[in-house]
């Protein structure tokens, strides 16, 4: 268990839970990937490198060893230009101009822990013997170029944690032109590449297809990880499904612009890599300066893609995720944009709200239009004062008349943006990302800031603590309503341009730590128009995340499914909301839509004084169901049962951590006139336990439920949903 350096053949063997990689310092210092996939207890030297001549394009590094060429040599942190005509890891270009680099294997430390990433979200490990940490210090002596390779080995989960800083140890300076956080050469092309994809409401969608010769890519260059393509990809061998194959994850901890691929050469091999994307990037290295790299997150599941997805849900959960609600249950919410949008005053709020506790809501969050002169989204942000005229005794009595209802009080912002309509913006114009002399592209009527300053970071700060430290808030909605364009910032000279959209992200990091560090009572939930930033990177400093605009219930089927390949229940936002769905305009029964938002972070987003007694009383009863299942629900084991993607049926279920406890849910999008008699197979019970299920008598194997499985009631009608809970008799 743990890390093994073995000395007279140099190779490396990193040990995580039921996982291995393996990797040699090859000939005269390369540093060669040899291995990574299900534990090997010890490896035969000869075995490691299979390595042939090839012809004259692949070319030869050495020319005593006729079969090194790094054309073919499976590597660890490779370079273009130096015999690699393959998808580099990284390029630095000299003050020459030329970009060919040679980083050649140094030196090695191993130590039990995790160090933290300088001002980069991470995982992290609570005790120094929960993980070891192997460092590999590359260089390149020419030029000084010092490259620092962090692998992390965890000791109770199938996870491997890559990173890279890089420092400048020579006379000249370098500029980095690339760098990717990781990649890794597989021996074979034979797989199916996975990965979520979508747009505003309808996000992380699953896209699986076979990897072909040449380059396979996912990216983002809007400034954010995005709703159109999440920072994560997967390799899963063909015959992989839900519970049984090779999977390979890869997610990248960062908010911003990403690129994930995957290139098959001509030699069959496979080269994966993900970081921060290239495009539009670069960072240029005094003497002595370091720039460090976001982590990527490296999962290997020989159970599936299921066992992969839980293993990034107890890491994420438990060793991404911090603060006080990491491991606490989380309220049930009402939120009033739905309902009211920007036209509501203090008393429409606190009826709202009334009704609320009435049905045993928990919380209730303040949406858009408190501030300003915001009647509608064309002015006002940045300037974070309550608007006295939908407000007249402010926002703290607000809050207050809602706590004395016995509600938490939450509050929506978007600390991000500014309207060029409002006072920050008349004060202070120079302060949004702009390039000189050319117009400012605006999206919702809005600019954003530019995050890089350190007046502006301040400036956020101050603004926003002052309403929290004077307000009794709870909660805070953090929205971002927009992507960049025109990057580019004031304070940074020319050569440093293209550093703005990272030191963007290095100054929104630094603002969120600061924020949630000095006020750890409060839950903050981030948002981008949804899930556009739904990522593990912000997931780092809050614990949950809007998951998407769209609330239909038929669509979040998709949504909340796709988002759980990579990404745990309790970071999910799901709410029921009125119909017709103010997204697609469908009806669908109270029911389904309460059984849908269940399987997340539970709430509601509608006007609670329109409801009829009828409707009050279903909700009621959901709301008293949740709270008595949302610990399973939030913490416990998610196996997915049936794929939306594939049919008109998906079902989904948790499962408690010592299998006493089940929640199962079914849902039927299309109702099937005299439709076959079906089973539901189960999975994840103790095939020992006996189950009962509740409002039943009928006892249950966890060995019948999961291979026999349970008899699906006829159902009528579309949009139709069936749970369960099930609960051992042991």
């Amino acid at each position: 268990m743990g890390i093994i350096y073995n000395q007279s053949t140099r190779v490396f063997h990193l040990q995580a839970a039921n996982t291995s990689y393996i990797m040699q310092v090859y000939d005269d210092g390369y540093l060669a990937h040899s291995y990574w996939g299900k534990k090997i207890n010890k490896v035969n030297e000869k075995n490691i490198l299979s390595l042939r001549g090839r012809g004259s394009f692949s070319p030869n590094t050495s020319n005593v060893n006729k079969v090194l060429t790094l054309d073919t040599l499976p590597q660890e942190y490779p370079a273009y230009g130096n015999s690699d005509f393959r998808t580099p890891a990284y390029a630095v270009q000299l003050e020459n101009g030329s970009t060919v680099t040679d980083l050649r294997y140094d030196s090695h430390r191993i130590f039990k822990g995790k160090p933290m990433l300088r001002g980069l979200p991470a995982t992290y490990v609570e005790k120094d013997d929960e993980a070891e940490t192997l460092e590999i210090i590359m260089v390149d002596r020419l030029i000084g170029l010092k490259v620092i390779l962090s692998y992390t080995a965890y000791k109770n989960f199938d996870v491997i944690t890559r990173s890279v800083r890089f420092i400048n140890r020579g006379e000249s300076k370098l500029k980095i032109l690339r760098a990717l956080s990781m990649s890794v050469d597989f021996n074979s092309s034979k797989y199916d590449f996975m990965h979520l994809y979508g747009a505003w409401a309808k996000e992380r969608h699953i896209e699986r297809r076979p990897l072909l010769n040449g380059t396979q890519s996912v990216e983002s260059r809007r400034g954010s990880s995005s709703h159109q393509h999440n920072p994560f990809i997967a390799l899963l061998s063909k015959d992989a499904t839900e519970d049984n194959g090779d999977v390979y994850g890869f997610s990248l901890v960062y908010s911003g612009s990403f690129l994930a691929q995957a290139e098959v050469d001509q030699y069959e091999t496979t080269r994966v890599s993900i970081g921060i994307n290239p495009f539009d990037f670069s960072w240029l290295l005094e003497k002595g300066e370091e720039f460090q790299t976001p982590e990527a997150v490296l999962v290997y599941s020989s159970k599936g893609i299921g066992e992969m997805s839980r293993t990034y849900h107890r890491l994420f959960r438990t060793r991404l995720c911090r603060g006080q609600f990491r491991d606490k249950t989380r309220p049930i919410l009402v939120n009033n944009w739905e309902a009211t949008y920007f036209d509501f005053n203090a008393e429409k709020i606190e009826a709202i709200a009334k009704v609320g506790k009435d049905l045993g809501i928990e919380l209730f969050v303040l949406d858009d239009g408190w501030f300003g002169k915001r009647n509608n989204d064309n002015c006002s942000l940045g300037d974070w004062v309550e608007d006295r005229r939908k407000l007249p005794n402010g926002l703290k009595d607000l809050a207050e008349r809602i706590n004395k209802l016995g509600l938490q009080f939450g509050l929506w912002f978007e600390p991000e943006m500014v309207s060029p309509d409002s006072e920050l913006y008349r004060q202070h114009p120079d302060w949004c990302l702009h390039v000189p002399n050319r117009p400012r592209t605006e999206a919702r009527n809005q600019l954003i800031l530019d995050l890089s300053r350190e007046d502006v970071c301040e400036y956020i700060i101050n603004s926003i603590s002052n309403i929290l430290k004077t307000v009794p808030i709870n909660y805070v909605k953090w929205d971002m309503n927009r992507n960049m364009t025109e990057i580019g910032s004031e304070c940074l000279p020319v050569e440093r341009q293209r550093e703005t959209a990272h030191r963007y992200m290095l100054g929104l990091y630094k603002v969120i730590d600061k924020i949630t560090s000095d006020f750890p009572h409060i839950l903050f939930e981030s948002c981008s128009g949804g899930g556009g930033r739904f990522d593990a990177g912000m997931l780092y400093y809050m614990p949950q995340t809007w998951t998407s605009d769209d609330t239909d219930a038929v669509e979040r089927l998709k949504i909340q499914y796709g988002t759980s390949i990579v990404y745990p229940v309790s970071t999910m936002g799901a709410h029921v909301s009125a119909v017709p769905n103010h997204q697609v305009g469908r009806v669908t029964p109270l029911k389904m839509r309460g059984d849908v938002a269940k399987s997340g972070n539970f709430g509601y987003e509608l006007d609670l004084t329109k409801l009829s007694e009828c409707e009050k009383e279903e909700i009621k009863v959901q709301i008293a169901e949740y709270k008595e299942i949302r610990e399973l629900i939030q913490f416990g084991d998610m196996y997915r049962l049936l794929s939306p993607f594939e049919g008109n049926e998906t079902a989904w279920m948790y499962v408690s951590e010592d299998k006493t406890e089940a929640f199962v849910a079914y849902f039927n999008v299309l109702a099937v006139p005299n439709g076959p008699i079906k089973k539901l197979t189960l999975k994840g019970l103790d095939e020992k336990k006996e189950y009962v299920i509740q409002g039943s008598k009928e006892v249950y194997g966890g060995d019948e439920l999961m291979y026999l499985g349970l008899t699906l009631p006829e159902t009528m009608g579309d949009y139709s949903s069936i749970i369960w809970r099930l609960k051992s008799k042991q």
